[in-house]
């Protein structure tokens, strides 16, 4: 049994630095630019604290380029692309130049023999050679900017291709200029329509096809400002993009579709730098059914896959992930144009009342708060609807106002009320004149008003005049097809704003120097190697985790002493290097409250550990702690973001109940929150069933610690398990009961 107190521990989060050195915390400072000397800072893991953001003003606005390996023979395939790029060198203004061995003119271009023979500084190098290698060691010699490579056959075609293109990024890495692709396309230089206003989306795709529904919404009226697709990025990468397109002032949102992160960190810089900002980043991400190539000893390392982890540092960082295309296009057109919400609440207006029902019943479900309109509100809008009708929230009018003078003043009435800032407007399909009436009057109402007014169009032609012409001309509507993509998108558009408002940067406060944990860490580490429970209690203990009272003991007669010791009754448990689950074995014996059950209890584990060869540094006498939530908690190495840190519901079923959260350091106090309320099982610790609320505080500060022990080691630790992690009744601390911890 355990007394009231925390022991190092206590409920004020600045006192609890004792252990470490320094707060477990992590983020607390805002927006902020980074200075010169922060834009090469390192946390304590080596890894970087701000993005390199790429000048890419020239690649999409370049001055002049050379197209190596131009033709305008008929029917070669470099004739077709030659042609495209002359066009779009005219369109943004670019002297262009040829670059062929034999060729005098290209489509009437001087041609030059080489690289060498370029008569100026080219800001862009189009290659349209098999083998962009040689060519990328003579641009270095001429200080290009920057080159895109289409060729194909590097690491999409396995190992061989994986070489190749590792030597074309290494070339690269020594010449100086900044290459996109191999195995991109011509996205980049498609022809954006330059008629449209407003915010713009900003698109990069790894695939090409892939993008053609966003860069296509420009015939619904919606400005596209950029595409970069970026290939199998042996250089440039989807995070440098991001990096950049979150610092230009016409991005509205940026709209992604990956196949493969290339480095997690980066991608985690430049989400970091699109939510100071407040740019919205909209992602497809291929993926979600790997099953992740890990062979894991842990609890922890079963519980989170490889997409489990990507898709939580998404949300941690403002990410907004979408599973389909159509999602993709629908969400970060609303986030590109739609004005910052002046409310959470949001009205489903209808002319049915089975419409209304059916889209508030979706959109509750999918978390979109529908507040029940004031009693002076409803009798506002009975005025011009039936007294019979419903108008708490969803509001159906009935059909007959749409029709005259009264549609209007409903809308422009639920606009009105403060606790409102979306308006949702499901239109299942035409009932001409009215739904064109009704159309118009959504489109004036928004027009004058600061407040979100979206309409779903649910007619499967779609060559109706009402959604074509006034819909659709209007940017001030938001226009679905679909009731899943409206919900989707408004809820995004709620969600981005919220995390924006809040958001503070984890990198600003992430820890730069060891603390002292550290120091006493690596004394107890043991490279390539499972530590002992006996081993790693110390390694918990050394980073200010609480841990039971407990001895090591190699005697029956060294148990009963120290069962004296720590105070009946107690837990004894056998303790080794090579053991992972020892309850499955036998080997751990609880509730033991005599000498002679002690002697009895030493015997029996360690004949079963003969039988079962397993070596043994001793057997442990600990502290018996029977009241409180088992939770687990722990660290795994992430191939792509290195080392994560899960939390869930711990005991013996963790990997039946599989109800845990992961996080990528660094993150802070609000994040190790969030990550409980994740949980499926979140009620157990705010108390079930007569059972006090649990000390959450307590275990936010191990979760804490944890990560601080996952940065510091991250490179040394392969693996961390502390599992159960008794999360005592509040006020009264947690206490790791048992840990499991391999060396890397």
């Amino acid at each position: 049994m355990l007394g009231s107190t925390h022991g190092t521990l206590t409920t004020d989060f600045r006192a609890r630095v004792e252990a470490c050195g320094e707060s477990p915390r992590t983020a607390v400072h805002s927006s902020a630019a980074p200075s010169a000397d922060d834009a090469v800072a390192v946390d304590v893991s080596g890894r970087p604290l701000h993005a390199d953001v790429p000048d890419l003003d020239r690649f999409f606005r370049p001055e002049s380029v050379a197209v190596i390996g131009a033709s305008d023979a008929e029917g070669r395939p470099n004739t077709g692309i030659t042609r495209r790029l002359i066009a779009w060198a005219e369109r943004v203004g670019a002297r262009i130049h040829p670059v062929h061995p034999t060729r005098p003119t290209v489509f009437g271009l001087t041609c030059h023999t080489s690289v060498a023979d370029l008569p100026e500084q080219v800001d862009l190098a189009v290659l349209l050679v098999a083998d962009p290698l040689p060519v990328i060691e003579e641009l270095a010699e001429t200080k290009v900017k920057f080159a895109v490579a289409f060729a194909s056959g590097f690491a999409e075609t396995g190992d061989a291709g994986a070489a190749a293109q590792a030597r074309l990024g290494a070339a690269v890495q020594r010449s100086g200029l900044r290459l996109l692709g191999p195995n991109t396309n011509l996205n980049a230089f498609e022809e954006f329509r330059d008629d449209l206003d407003g915010p713009a989306i900003a698109l990069i795709t790894q695939s090409g096809h892939q993008g053609r529904p966003v860069y296509t919404l420009q015939e619904l009226g919606i400005r596209l400002s950029h595409w970069a697709p970026t290939g199998n990025e042996a250089d440039l990468e989807t995070s440098d993009f991001i990096s950049y397109f979150a610092e230009q002032p016409e991005v509205g949102a940026i709209a992604c579709y990956v196949e493969g992160l290339k480095d997690g960190r980066s991608f985690l810089l430049a989400a970091d730098r699109a939510a100071r900002n407040g740019v919205p980043v909209v992602a497809v991400k291929v993926g979600r059914t790997e099953t992740g190539a890990r062979m894991a000893a842990s609890h922890t390392g079963k519980l989170t896959g490889a997409d489990a982890v990507v898709d939580a540092a998404m949300r941690q960082f403002g990410v907004i992930r979408v599973d389909g295309l159509d999602e993709l296009q629908d969400t970060a057109a609303l986030l590109a144009r739609a004005r910052k919400p002046q409310a959470d609440g949001v009205v489903v207006y209808s002319i049915s009342g089975g419409t209304g029902a059916h889209f508030s019943d979706l959109a509750t479900e999918a978390g979109l708060i529908l507040p029940t309109l004031s009693e002076a509100k409803q009798q506002e809008l009975h005025q011009w609807i039936p007294e019979y009708l419903n108008v708490a929230n969803p509001v159906d009018n009935g059909g007959h106002p749409v029709g005259d003078w009264r549609g209007r003043k409903i809308i422009d009435a639920i606009l009105a009320d403060p606790s409102v800032g979306v308006l949702i407007c499901p239109i299942t399909g035409p009932f001409p004149p009215m739904s064109d009436r009704l159309a118009q009057d959504l489109v004036d109402a928004a027009e004058a008003s600061d407040k979100l007014v979206c309409v779903i169009w649910g007619s499967p032609v779609g060559t109706e005049d009402a959604y074509r012409t006034t819909l659709l001309g209007s940017s001030r509507v938001a226009t679905f097809r679909t009731f899943g993509n409206c919900i989707t998108a408004v809820r995004a558009y709620l969600g981005h704003h919220r995390f924006t408002a809040g958001y503070r940067s984890p990198f600003e406060d992430a820890p730069r120097t060891p603390s002292p944990s550290y120091r006493k860490a690596q004394a107890l580490m043991r490279p390539g190697q499972q530590l002992s429970e006996h081993a790693a209690k110390q390694l918990l203990r050394a980073y200010g985790i609480r841990v039971p009272r407990e001895q090591l003991v190699t005697s029956a007669a060294a148990a009963v002493r120290a069962a004296g010791l720590v105070g009946y009754p107690v837990v004894m448990k056998a303790s080794g290097p090579q053991l992972g689950h020892k309850t499955e074995l036998g080997l751990v014996k609880i509730g033991l409250t005599s000498a002679s059950q002690i002697r009895d209890a030493y015997r029996e584990l360690t004949d079963i550990a003969r039988y079962e060869n397993v070596p043994l540094d001793g057997i442990l006498v600990c502290q018996m702690v029977e009241r409180g939530v088992e939770m687990v908690v722990g660290v795994t190495q992430d191939d792509l973001f290195g080392p994560t840190v899960t939390v869930g519901l711990g005991g013996v079923l963790v990997e039946v109940l599989h109800d845990a959260a992961v996080r990528v350091p660094p993150f802070g106090e609000d994040q190790a929150r969030a990550m409980l309320t994740e949980l499926r099982g979140h009620a157990l610790l705010e108390g079930v069933r007569g059972a006090p609320p649990a000390d959450v505080d307590a275990l936010v500060e191990v979760v804490l610690r944890i990560q601080r022990m996952a940065l510091e080691l991250g490179d040394e630790l392969s693996e961390l398990d502390v599992n159960p992690l008794m999360v005592l009744p509040r006020g009264q601390g947690a206490v790791a009961l048992d840990a499991l911890a391999i060396c890397r």
